[in-house]
C-alpha cells in the first residue's frame, strides 16, 4: 500500500493564510467596536503580523528595533500618536468645526485630532482600506513598543535599566539638545533598541521636524513608557471605532457627495453633455503637460529637454514656477474643485474648447465646440475607495424630468505600484487585475501597450497586476509565487481591481456609460518589494519618477486627442 503523501504548507501559503486571518480579524474587531492591541483581543493580529513578517516592517520579528519600518509608519500616522493610550477611529463627525487643531500625517491624507493628553481621533473617510492600513501600522507600532519594555524592565515592579532613566531625562527637558547631549542620548537609546550608535545617528534627522528636532527620542520614550505601564500596571492601550463610523462605512456617503459636486460643476459650466475622458492621476502631470511650456518659456529655453523642465517643476522649492503654470491653466479652461466631501480627492476639469493647442505639444483637430472633449482628472484614490468614487462618478445625473447619462469615452488610470521584475522608475502595463485573497480577476483590453512606451528611457513590463489589500502586508514568498506562477504578475498596487469593477459594472451591467468605453492603465514603479533596500520603507522615488510619470501622461493625452 502506498504511503499517504504528506502535505506541508509552503511559506507562501502560510503567509497568504496570515493575511486572510488579519483581514477577518480586523473586520471582527471593527464590528465589535473596540479592542486592546496588546491584549487578548489583539493577539490574533499580532501573531499573524509576526508570522507574515512583511518586507516593509523589516526586522519586526527580531529582538532589535526596526528603524526604517518605524519611520515609514510614523510618517503615515498623526504626530503624537505614540503618546496616546486611546485611539478613536471616527467618521467625519464635525471635528473640523471645533477648536481642535487638525493633524495631517506627512505621507497620508487623513485628518486627525488630538483630543487630550491620552486620546487621538483619526477620521476615516476613505473606506475599509484606510482602516486596514491604520490597524496594521498600529499593530507594528505596539509590537515595537513591547520590544522596548522587554529590554528596559528589570523586574515586575517596574524597575528599569540605567539607560532608560537617561533617555527619560533627555526627553522630559522639552528642549533642543546640544550635539554632545544628543550623542549621549543616542548612546543610551542605541542600547535600549539593540541598535548601533551609527544606525541611529543615520536615521535621527529623518524623524526630526521643525518644531520637534528630537522627535526620535520622544517616539522611543513614549512607546516604551506606555508599554511599561501595560506590563507593570495593566493599563492597556485601546483602539475604538465610533458608532457613526460603524454605521456609515460601506454606504458611499463621501463618494456620492464627491461625485455630485463634480457633476454640479459640469452642469454649471455647460459641460455635462460633452464627450468626457476621466483620468485618475496626480494633480500636476496633466496640467503641466498642457500648460508648462507656454507658462515657462524662458525656463524651457534653458532646459535640455522637456523632462528637465518637469523635473524643475517637481522640486520642493519651485512653488513660484508651479503657481505660474496653475494660473495660466485656470485662465485657459481648467476648473479646480477642492474636495469638501471628505474623500480627500481633489479634481481638475479641463475644457478643451478654451485651450490654445498651438501653444501645447499636442495636436487636436476637433472644431465643433459642442463636440470638444472635457477631461476630468481625479487625484489618487486609496484602496477600496477607488470603487466607491468611480462607481458614483459614472452614475447618470438625475434631473426632475430625466436621467442624463455621461458620455464617457475613456477612463485612464496612472499610478505608482510595486514592481516584481524591474526597479524603481520602470513602467508596468497591465493586461488584467487580480484581486488578492479571492479568485476575482478582471481582464480587459488596455489601450496602452509596451510599444507605446519605447521612448520612456526605462524598462517596460506587460502582464497581470495584483490588487493587494494593503501594501504594508506583502512579503517575498507571496510575491515570488505570483511572479513565478502562471499568473504572470509584474507588479502590485491597491486600486486597479476596484476601478475596473466599477467600470465593468457601469458599462456592462448597469448601462450607465458606453459599453465600449476605452480603458488605459499604466503604472510606474515606486519600489521593488522583492529587493532588500528597495521597499517603500527605503524612501521615495525623487526625480526618478518624473520621466515615467510624464511619458505615461503624454501617451494618455495623445490617445485622447487622437483616438
Amino acid at each position: 500500500m502506498d504511503k499517504i503523501k504528506k502535505h506541508t504548507r509552503t511559506r507562501a501559503q502560510e503567509s497568504s493564510n496570515a493575511i486572510e486571518r488579519m483581514y477577518i480579524t480586523m473586520r471582527h474587531l471593527f464590528n465589535r467596536g473596540f479592542y486592546k492591541p496588546m491584549g487578548v483581543s489583539g493577539e490574533t493580529l499580532r501573531e499573524a503580523l509576526l508570522l507574515l513578517r512583511p518586507e516593509i516592517y523589516g526586522s519586526i520579528a527580531e529582538e532589535k528595533a526596526e528603524l526604517e519600518g518605524l519611520l515609514y509608519v510614523v510618517d503615515r500616522l498623526p504626530e503624537g500618536i505614540e503618546e496616546c493610550s486611546y485611539i478613536n477611529l471616527t467618521s467625519d463627525e464635525g471635528y473640523s468645526d471645533s477648536h481642535f487643531k487638525v493633524i495631517v500625517p506627512p505621507k497620508r491624507r487623513r485628518n486627525c485630532y488630538r483630543i487630550d493628553d491620552e486620546q487621538m481621533n483619526i477620521e476615516i473617510t476613505r473606506g475599509r482600506s484606510e482602516i486596514y492600513d491604520i490597524l496594521t501600522h498600529l499593530t507594528f507600532l505596539f509590537v515595537e513598543s513591547h520590544k522596548i519594555s522587554k529590554r528596559v524592565l528589570i523586574d515586575d515592579e517596574g524597575t528599569t535599566i540605567r539607560d532608560w532613566g537617561k533617555l527619560e531625562s533627555a526627553v522630559l527637558r522639552h528642549k533642543k539638545l546640544t550635539q554632545k547631549e544628543r550623542e549621549i542620548a543616542i548612546t543610551h537609546t542605541a542600547n535600549i533598541l539593540g541598535r548601533t550608535f551609527n544606525e541611529i545617528s543615520e536615521v535621527y534627522s529623518e524623524f526630526s521636524t521643525e518644531h520637534q528636532p528630537e522627535r526620535f527620542l520622544n517616539i522611543v520614550y513614549w512607546l516604551g513608557k506606555l508599554a511599561i505601564e501595560e506590563v507593570v500596571k495593566g493599563n492597556k492601550r485601546t483602539v475604538t471605532f465610533s458608532p457613526v463610523l460603524r454605521e456609515r462605512l460601506g454606504h458611499h456617503i463621501h463618494g456620492e457627495e464627491w461625485a455630485e459636486n463634480i457633476k454640479a460643476v459640469l452642469k454649471d459650466n455647460n459641460l455635462i453633455n460633452r464627450p468626457i475622458h476621466i483620468i485618475s492621476a496626480n494633480m500636476h502631470s496633466v496640467m503641466n503637460s498642457l500648460f508648462a511650456e507656454a507658462a515657462l518659456t524662458s525656463l524651457k529655453k534653458k532646459s535640455t529637454d522637456i523632462y528637465s523642465l518637469y523635473e524643475e517643476l517637481s522640486q520642493p522649492e519651485s512653488d513660484t514656477l508651479r503657481k505660474k503654470v496653475e494660473d495660466l491653466a485656470l485662465k485657459n479652461g481648467m476648473i479646480f474643485i477642492k474636495d469638501t466631501s471628505g474623500t480627500n480627492i481633489n479634481v481638475q476639469i479641463f475644457d478643451t474648447d478654451k485651450i490654445d493647442f498651438a501653444k501645447t505639444g499636442f495636436d487636436y483637430k476637433e472644431t465643433n465646440a459642442l463636440d470638444k472633449l472635457v477631461i476630468i482628472v481625479m487625484d489618487y484614490a486609496f484602496g477600496e475607495q477607488a470603487y466607491e468614487t468611480m462607481d458614483e462618478l459614472l452614475k447618470p445625473v438625475l434631473n426632475k424630468k430625466n436621467k442624463i447619462h455621461l458620455d464617457v469615452e475613456s477612463i485612464s488610470v496612472m499610478g505608482k505600484a510595486g514592481i516584481l521584475q524591474g526597479g524603481k522608475g520602470d513602467v508596468m502595463i497591465p493586461s488584467a487585475h487580480i484581486f488578492e485573497g479571492t479568485a476575482d480577476n478582471y481582464p480587459f483590453k488596455n489601450e496602452l501597450c509596451k510599444k507605446d512606451m519605447v521612448d520612456c528611457g526605462v524598462d517596460v513590463y506587460e502582464g497581470s497586476m495584483i490588487t493587494v489589500l494593503g501594501t504594508s502586508l506583502q512579503n517575498k514568498e507571496i510575491l515570488k509565487f505570483f511572479k513565478n506562477s502562471t499568473w504572470n504578475v509584474v507588479g502590485l498596487e491597491m486600486e486597479g481591481a476596484h476601478y475596473q469593477k466599477a467600470i465593468q459594472a457601469a458599462s456592462r451591467v448597469r448601462g450607465s456609460i458606453n459599453e465600449n468605453v476605452k480603458v488605459r492603465y499604466a503604472y510606474y514603479a515606486s519600489d521593488n518589494p522583492l529587493e532588500t533596500g528597495s521597499t517603500l520603507a527605503s524612501g521615495g522615488l525623487g526625480a526618478t519618477g518624473v520621466k515615467p510619470t510624464y511619458v505615461i501622461t503624454k501617451k494618455i493625452l495623445e490617445q485622447i486627442f487622437n483616438p
